[in-house]
């Protein structure tokens, strides 16, 4: 039996590589273009719900970074997952863009593959140190989109791309016993091709971003947690050529991963304290985001997710509501480059247009699959939703997800992490 769950293990681990070396787009599960927690290994099973009790430290290094107090011992995650999307776009006029190109009808899937997501990191509790603090540093995929009808002719090469890869350092505090805070510096890797049609042409460029969390344990069964993340403002050299060859306009291309509020609410009063029940509410403010300013509008999303823990295994299930984004009063400009017409704008629309509101996930986690080794596994659908833009594009898209993690836990009061909540509930009378 030990040595079946060794070779499980290890064949995870493998195929989590594989995927790992594939790195292409993500926009199937995303808020816009953004995947705040949902791909996480343990957080990705209830819908991302991740501010106030994070399941997985990755969960609060990318998020609330005050939620790091909650990790013991050292931890190391690799996780990977599989988004695969289905986007259609049809468009029923002639459309101008910016440079020659002028754009014909025509109905298309995007030809763009599945996506294959890695995020890394490893936490240390810095108690030894005399500190209570803990340190939080990782590898993450936050952002993408990806669109692809150069296979149709009538598009005129039609594509865009976008990826950020994140590299933060966390960091939280304990103030007291209730309280903690938290911080973290993350350095973005942004590539991107801009979706406009003609000479555009995937370049790169460096942003860092700045969140500042807070926890406050309300009693001994409920959290309260809160972050606030600055924007990430990239600026792509020649990322357009307008009229290409002599006479050529090279133009910069503006984007920004937006500012984000979110609050989150824990709860472990049910089923003596082997129910936690969370609720994370984030604000994203697109319209003060470059680029993202004409797709979209300022958006809210709801998360709620559970997990019931039996002996070693964490049953994890998720709900989240995401309000449409797609900005109904767009202007001209798109990360600087000005649109011929407001059709050239809801065409660039229709091609980052994450609509659908709703989404469900589940997962498992298994704690100890190997000695201080767990195992996590999610999956996750966002329904079916089209989208009429303007008079002549519209749009229609659906996902699912897989994905999964390994974490290995050393150290004084690592194997106690997960039991958290357990620990704290009010209806246990042995710890009352």
């Amino acid at each position: 039996m030990k040595f079946t769950k060794f070779r499980l293990c290890v064949h995870f681990v493998l195929f989590a590589g594989v995927l790992f070396t594939g790195v292409r787009s993500i926009q199937a599960q995303t808020f816009g273009v953004e995947l705040q927690n949902n791909l996480m290994p343990a957080s990705g099973g209830m819908g991302g719900v991740s501010i106030a009790r994070p399941q997985d430290f990755l969960s609060a290094v990318n998020g609330n970074p005050a939620a790091l107090t909650q990790m013991k011992g050292t931890q190391f995650t690799f996780s990977s997952a599989w988004a695969e999307p289905t986007v259609n776009l049809t468009q029923t006029g002639n459309i101008p863009f910016v440079g020659p190109a002028l754009i014909q009808p025509f109905s298309a899937k995007s030809s763009a593959p599945g996506s294959a997501v890695a995020n890394i990191g490893v936490s240390q509790e810095l108690s030894e140190l005399g500190l209570p603090a803990t340190l939080g540093i990782g590898f993450v995929t936050t952002s993408g989109g990806l669109a692809n009808y150069t296979d149709v002719p009538e598009s005129r090469g039609t594509g865009t791309g976008t990826f950020i890869f994140s590299v933060p350092v966390s960091l939280g505090v304990d103030l007291t016993d209730r309280w903690s805070i938290g911080t973290s510096t993350a350095l973005g890797i942004g590539i991107y091709d801009s979706p406009f049609v003609g000479a555009s042409n995937m370049v790169m460029d460096y942003a860092l971003r700045g969140t500042l969390g807070t926890n406050y344990k309300l009693n001994d069964c409920n959290t309260l947690g809160g972050y606030y993340q600055t924007k990430q403002n990239f600026n792509f050299q020649n990322g357009f050529v307008v009229n290409p060859g002599p006479g050529q306009i090279p133009l910069n291309v503006k984007l920004d991963m937006p500012e984000n509020i979110g609050l989150g609410l824990a709860n472990t009063a049910l089923m003596g304290g082997d129910l936690l029940l969370g609720l994370d509410l984030t604000y994203k403010l697109w319209e003060n985001a470059d680029t993202f300013d004409a797709i979209y509008k300022n958006q809210l999303v709801v998360q709620f997710g559970s997990q019931l823990t039996v002996g070693r295994y964490r049953f994890r299930s998720g709900y989240t509501w995401a309000e449409n984004p797609i900005n109904q009063s767009p202007g001209l400009s798109i990360g600087g480059v000005i649109q011929p017409d407001l059709r050239a704008v809801r065409y660039a629309q229709g091609l980052l247009a994450v609509t659908s509101q709703h989404r469900i996930s589940g997962g498992i986690g298994i704690q100890d699959v190997l000695p201080g080794v767990d195992l996590d596994i999610m999956a996750g659908g966002m329904f079916r939703d089209t989208e009429q833009l303007g008079n002549f594009t519209s749009t229609s898209i659906a996902s699912y997800w897989v994905g999964g993690g390994v974490t290995w836990r050393f150290g004084r009061g690592s194997c106690d992490q997960l039991d958290i909540p357990n620990q704290w509930c009010c209806n246990n009378p042995v710890l009352q």
